[in-house]
């Protein structure tokens, strides 16, 4: 069984919305999660090769000039292709941070064995009565502490493995089912919100 509580969660920067329109990565933010604690972490911003727009600066407070003399996105998602190693991966809005890391790491030809999961799709799920599912407002719905900075990549990740950990004990404790396992918690992401307890109750037996 792999736990998961045993995962890497990450969270990307970009120059926009999609790799398949020539956006790159500006900033890679994740933590390595070992049985529940926050063992490592990897941040570094890199130059996608051309400037980035005013609107993108506003947003992640990453400017032109921080990204002058950072290294290129081939250097820095080698480097973390090999912090990755084969672990589990988690993302708020996972299919947004996949589609760029299998962009970055298909252009330098390195592969990643472990599997996505999203925590906003989780959350949803588990958290049916929420305002809404961005992190922010999860992290406040849940009464996570936050130094209050999102949209820079290390602090995003960060705040995400506080809530996957959160749901993790959530689901644990209602539901009676320890440790959960990683492949739960993707079977959940993809439930109908009127069969998740239903689902979950399954599990416990």
């Amino acid at each position: 069984m792999q736990r998961a509580d045993t995962v890497v969660v990450l969270d990307f920067e970009t120059t926009g919305l999609s790799p398949n329109y020539g956006d790159r990565v500006i900033e890679i933010g994740a933590v390595r999660v070992e049985q529940g604690q926050i063992v490592d972490c990897f941040q570094q911003l890199m130059n996608p090769g051309f400037r980035i727009n005013s609107f993108i600066e506003q947003y992640t407070g990453i400017t032109n000039h921080m990204l002058q003399n950072a290294p290129s996105c081939a250097e820095v998602m080698a480097q973390f292709a090999d912090f990755l190693g084969n672990d589990n991966l988690v993302a708020h809005n996972a299919s947004f941070d996949r589609r760029f890391l299998d962009a970055e790491l298909s252009l330098i030809k390195r592969p990643y064995a472990g599997a996505f999961v999203c925590s906003m799709l989780v959350a949803r799920r588990v958290y049916q009565k929420a305002p809404n599912h961005k992190l922010g407002s999860l992290v406040a719905y849940k009464d996570i502490p936050t130094d209050g900075v999102f949209h820079r990549a290390l602090a995003d990740s960060e705040m995400t493995a506080k809530l996957w950990l959160k749901m993790l004990d959530d689901i644990a404790l209602q539901y009676d089912i320890s440790p959960v396992s990683f492949q739960l918690m993707q079977q959940l992401s993809r439930k109908s919100k009127d069969t998740v307890h239903r689902f979950l109750n399954d599990k416990a037996k």
